[in-house]
């Protein structure tokens, strides 16, 4: 049993190019929710053929066992987007303490909300909420931040469980030390289940394949070395579990990570010598067995050069929210830099520093943080200024899988980096490249029907459908109504209509919104969009 669509299709392949294919025609198993095979330029004609070559028969409503989905001009499937570092907890906070910056918000607007979820029947409410809304805004696989409550965080990954279908991983945060003078109620009869809760969240992990526990010291100065080195514990015992945390987000909070961790107080070195100053943020979650390919680091804004390196060196991730960057005045994180380097990058949405939890938010201001890097390093280079470090680090230090010198560094992200950071290098990041992250067959049916059509009733967006000369008067359409025009046409592609097709991406990525979403499927299943809302 098969599920057929037929039209427009966009998928990455790299960090510089995609699919755009007009007359795509993918089949998905309704068995398992995996790609089965995908053709390229089938025209209307050929439709019964192509279908016929791979085992169906006929073509119909009286075919139980095949189902076709035709999309209409201004519509395409792309994959699902991947949102690699978000706070459950902090979606009731969405918008608020706009006038602090990172610490002063965790103390006064974070922590607070997030005390609240020792009652678990607020934190089951809250987190309903938040894993719709979530789907809804296009998101097939999340990392979850919960707070310290064990059985807060269960209840988070029961949610999740009962939408069955969303990638996700969940995890029970950790950490001990108090922020600002201010500790969160239960966090001393919290860190003793530490260990068994791992435990339990890991079996959970096994027994469903779609929710995974993830080992996450909320960030360094909110952990003590005791509790680090438990937590590395728990990952050199599995080396299958994935960690994330966050580092070099804020100037102050470095500062006060270096001034907690010196070099007396971290494990020695694995040659066993005694670790000597200066320490680095990435040296601390290093030193404690955190930082390897498993490792997901948010934000990394203020790398020193040694970081990247290091970064680079245990194949680790990063997370780019660049919406709470700007919000919480924290920076802009040199993504084009990074990328050079061969380091794995995802985007996340980081609620409720970030004020959207939609990944479409996060892609234009990635765009804008990019341009805005590519500005200042054009001023620099103008007034005769001394490049940045981070700039100067593809110069002054080798680094093993380095891409093309300077392809992307102090350059703005073009559309074909934005999409694929926001799908494919987000499950890089999370370790699920073989199974999301594109519409390749063999992996899962995790994907979006977009609509970039007068009828999403997004006004923020250009119909697609109203557009006589829709892609620079490569189309020419009349209609608006459902007639023969509002379908892809069926002659062969040309290089027009691809061009066509990139053009109503391009609007959805800047413009668009979840009215744009029709569906939201994961392996097959369509869990959210606008029509399951209905």
């Amino acid at each position: 049993m098969s599920t057929v669509f037929y039209g427009g299709l966009i998928s990455p392949t790299s960090l510089t190019s995609y699919l755009a294919l007009p007359r795509a025609l993918l089949s998905v198993s309704r068995t398992n929710g995996v790609i089965e095979w995908l053709e390229d330029d089938v025209s209307a004609d050929e439709l019964q053929s192509v279908l016929a070559k791979h085992g169906h028969s006929s073509l119909g409503d009286y075919n139980q066992d095949l189902e076709v989905i035709e999309l209409k001009f201004g519509e395409f499937l792309m994959p699902g987007f991947v949102d690699t570092h978000t706070h459950a907890p902090q979606f009731p906070n969405i918008g608020s303490g706009q006038q602090y910056e990172l610490l002063d918000w965790l103390d006064n607007v974070t922590f607070p909300m997030e005390a609240r979820f020792q009652d678990v029947k607020f934190a089951r409410k809250a987190y309903s909420t938040v894993v719709r809304r979530i789907i809804d805004f296009g998101t097939t696989t999340c990392c979850y931040y919960g707070t310290l409550h064990l059985e807060a965080t269960k209840a988070l990954a029961d949610i999740v469980k009962a939408y069955v279908s969303l990638q996700n991983t969940v995890e029970l945060v950790s950490y001990i030390r108090s922020i600002a003078g201010n500790a969160v109620d239960g966090v001393s009869e919290e860190a003793p289940r530490i260990s068994s809760s791992g435990t339990a969240d890991r079996d959970l992990g096994r027994r469903l394949p779609l929710v995974q526990p993830v080992v996450t010291p909320r960030f360094a100065i909110s952990c003590t070395s005791e509790l680090l080195d438990g937590l590395g514990q728990l990952v050199k015992a599995d080396p299958t579990l994935t960690i994330q945390t966050h580092i070099s987000e804020n100037e102050s909070e470095i500062a006060t990570t270096k001034s907690l961790f010196p070099a007396a107080i971290l494990p020695p070195l694995p040659d066993g010598s005694p670790r000597t100053s200066p320490v680095t943020y990435a040296d601390v979650y290093d030193a404690y067995g955190l930082l390897n390919e498993k490792t997901i680091l948010a934000h990394a804004i203020h790398l020193e050069d040694e970081e990247v390196r290091l970064i680079k060196e245990r194949n680790a991730g990063i997370s780019h929210c660049p919406t709470s960057n700007f919000n919480l005045r924290s920076g802009f994180a040199k993504v084009g830099m990074l990328l050079d380097h061969g380091i794995k990058v995802g985007l996340g949405t980081d609620v409720s520093g970030g004020f959207s939890p939609s990944i479409l938010n996060v892609i234009q201001n990635a765009s804008i943080c990019s341009k805005v890097v590519a500005l200042n390093a054009s001023s620099t280079t103008t007034s005769n200024a001394p490049p940045d470090s981070a700039s100067q680090v593809l110069n002054g230090i080798p680094s093993e899988g380095l891409l093309k010198k300077d392809t992307f560094t102090n350059r703005q992200l073009s559309v074909p980096t934005l999409l694929y950071l926001s799908t494919m290098g987000g499950a890089e990041v999370c370790n699920l490249s073989t199974h999301i992250g594109s519409l390749t067959p063999g992996k899962s049916f995790d994907a979006l029907l977009i609509s970039v059509r007068s009828s999403s009733g997004n006004p923020g967006i250009w119909g697609a459908d109203l557009d006589d000369n829709f892609g620079m008067g490569m189309r020419s359409s009349t209609s608006v109504d459902d007639g023969p025009d509002d379908k892809h046409e069926g002659g062969r592609s040309s290089p027009g209509k691809e061009k066509e097709l990139e053009g109503i991406l391009e609007r959805f990525l800047f413009c668009g919104d979840d009215r744009n979403i029709r569906r939201v499927y994961v392996r097959g299943r369509m869990i959210g969009g606008k029509e399951f809302r209905g």
